[in-house]
């Protein structure tokens, strides 16, 4: 077993120069051409991350579009289609100097139009998660000069810096979207970006193939002809297709975390639980809090106490992952989980809150509607079935794929679910938009779909959005995850440790903190 190849010196500051060296001896072996083979799990419905932000959509969808920065493991900006950026001493203002040269996939020039159209027209209306931001938090957006950008904000917001990521804040091309319906332009089916790929072919049910765009911006890359995205429907075909070389990388929850263990073990084979730094990736159960039995907090708690999450993370995902018992995870700013109300393991404490709380909990059926990723989340349906039936529960499993389940939670359709939202870093960016009244909203499953509201929690969040010092923002964010952990506002579970595999011959698998939007530009095979 070996490690992944991590170019970038910021992702091993312990290590700096080793990680130097191995980039330079990188730089000096690297050969163009071949196809890099993939798995893509589920099928994206579409490939533009800007109208649909599901991970199949923003695994693909990240080689064709690029965001104005990327972010390394360490969560520093670094320049993409923005060449360099301020920020005014007050923290209002935001400029940005854009790339030159650089060409959308029909030849039309990239420019801060294109910009402003995105951030001040386009992801305020489509985006789930960036529209939040934008709505609160942006003042005014306009284009200084062609390759000039300038972001004014209402208020102070340092979480803004982090936004700006392809998957976030993926730019798109206002000669193609501007006055027109965006969830139905046919560009959407024939996606043009400024990526190192562009879209080749797509047979439906079979694969996604890209190839690469030869007026790329960035000299020399991308290094490989052409990525192709295999639909593989079930996990332990996509082991196997690794195992055989047909896939030379697997991604977290591309297959089950069993097969991870034994296939990190074949010889050769790079393993990392790098570059999902900037997502922090958790698992929560969802209550639908508009009725009962979980509009009561009792109920609520009660549930948090009858799941054992050892058994969850040492059992059911094979040791990849940490407890979690709270909402921020343990890598996202600002996280406080050892000064939090405690939910220890405890069956007869539950049993105890269920008879507080004066709710006959079997009295109606509860649907527990699984997310359609099957593998170990459906034993962690199971598992939660288990527990919860001896608290008095019913509880009938409802089987769905990933766009029923996207679809029903968006509608509120659900009594009891899983999800696995990313935390972007900062809990403005991902954490907010779980727990905040406003954003109970129908449309998207990754919104306040539990319909969590409490005035405090609400004050707490708008405090702590905008306060520029650290540590009276840590205070804030402190006292916040107090009244979430009390409220039960979801019930939390683990946070995911995402595992890549890669063949042996696969180089620079992993460059950045946030390796699902990774445009592979700097993925090479070693054939030697």
């Amino acid at each position: 077993m070996k490690h992944l190849h991590l170019p970038h010196p910021s992702l091993r500051r312990p290590l700096l120069g080793l990680a130097l060296l191995a980039a330079l001896v990188g730089a000096q072996a690297q050969t163009r051409g071949g196809t890099l083979s993939v798995i893509v799990a589920p099928e994206p419905s579409i490939l533009v991350p800007a109208v649909n932000s599901q991970v199949a959509t923003q695994y693909v969808g990240s080689k064709i579009y690029q965001g104005l920065l990327s972010y390394g493991a360490d969560l520093k900006p670094r320049p993409e289609l923005a060449a360099s950026w301020k920020i005014s001493p007050d923290g209002l203002t935001y400029t940005f100097e854009l790339q030159k040269g650089v060409t959308w996939h029909d030849g039309k020039p990239f420019t801060a139009d294109d910009a402003v159209f995105t951030i001040d027209k386009m992801l305020r209306e489509t985006h789930p998660r960036t529209r939040v931001v934008l709505n609160n938090h942006v003042a005014g957006i306009k284009a200084l000069a062609p390759h000039t950008l300038e972001i004014t904000l209402k208020a102070a917001f340092p979480a803004f810096i982090s936004s700006f990521e392809v998957g976030t804040m993926p730019m798109m091309p206002k000669h193609l979207y501007d006055g027109t319906d965006y969830r139905t332009n046919p560009a959407n089916q024939k996606p043009v970006g400024t990526g190192p790929f562009m879209l080749k072919e797509w047979k439906r049910g079979a694969f996604v193939k890209l190839e690469r765009y030869p007026a790329y911006w960035k000299k020399g890359l991308p290094y490989v002809d052409e990525v192709v995205f295999n639909v593989i429907p079930d996990a332990a075909s996509r082991a196997v297709a690794f195992e055989k070389g047909d896939a030379h990388i697997v991604k977290g929850g591309d297959i089950e975390a069993a097969e991870v263990k034994r296939l990190r073990g074949v010889p050769g084979v790079q393993f990392s639980t790098q570059g999902w730094e900037l997502f922090s990736p958790s698992i929560h159960m969802q209550t639908n809090m508009r009725k009962p039995p979980f509009d009561n907090v009792k109920v609520r708690q009660a549930v948090m106490h009858a799941m054992n999450r050892n058994f969850i993370v040492n059992t059911v995902f094979q040791g990849l992952g940490r407890p979690l018992a709270a909402p921020f995870a343990s890598t996202t700013l600002f996280s406080d989980n050892k000064n939090v109300p405690q939910y220890p393991y405890d069956l007869r404490k539950a049993r105890e809150l269920i008879k507080e709380s004066g709710v006959n909990v079997g009295a109606t059926p509860v649907r527990l509607l699984a997310n359609g990723l099957g593998g170990n989340y459906d034993r962690l349906d199971e598992y939660t079935k288990q527990q919860l039936e001896q608290l008095g529960f019913k509880v009938n499993i409802e089987a769905a794929d990933g766009g029923t389940w996207g679809s029903k939670v968006a509608n509120w359709d659900f009594d009891v679910t899983t999800n696995l939202p990313y935390q972007y870093g900062d809990p403005a960016l991902g954490v907010e938009r779980l727990y905040i009244t406003k954003n109970i909203v129908k449309g998207t499953p990754f919104a306040n779909n539990q319909g969590y509201s409490n005035p405090v929690a609400d004050g707490l969040w708008a405090k702590a959005g905008i306060e520029t010092d650290g540590a009276k923002r840590q205070a804030l964010y402190s006292e916040l995850q107090k009244v979430l952990v009390a409220d039960a506002a979801n019930i939390w579970l683990l946070e995911v440790e995402f595992a890549t595999l890669a063949q042996p011959y696969v180089k620079n698998a992993i460059t950045s903190g946030h390796n699902l939007t990774e445009n592979f530009e700097q993925v090479w095979l070693d054939r030697k």
